[in-house]
């Protein structure tokens, strides 16, 4: 299984906050809970201590900009025993271009 955050996505991701102030922030990766509606869509990053910090829009149980760790991620997993995975197809782009509208 590719591991959630590898060199190269930790090489690519822009430092917390410096997307702060775009209207239309760039995603650069997309992590999802196999069988649920969660999906993390990554558009900035980095170390904190021991674990890695992101920062990015989450669909779960709200539609909403957050913070969330590594840890979180690899620690979560469903009834079934999914984990989280992430989406190895998934192409870099524009918040509003690559983020489903949400059901109105």
């Amino acid at each position: 299984m590719t591991p959630l955050l590898d060199d190269e996505l930790r090489a690519r991701l822009p430092s917390l906050y410096s997307q702060e102030g775009e209207a239309d922030p760039v995603v650069h990766a997309r992590f999802f809970l196999p069988g649920t509606r969660w999906t993390w869509w990554v558009t900035e990053g980095e170390a904190r201590g021991d674990d890695f910090l992101f920062f990015g829009f989450v669909n779960g149980l709200e539609d909403e900009f957050g913070y969330f760790c590594l840890s979180e991620l690899v620690s979560a997993k469903t009834q079934l025993g999914l984990h989280v995975e992430r989406d190895m197809t998934f192409q870099s782009g524009k918040l509003t271009d690559v983020v489903p509208a949400p059901d109105v």
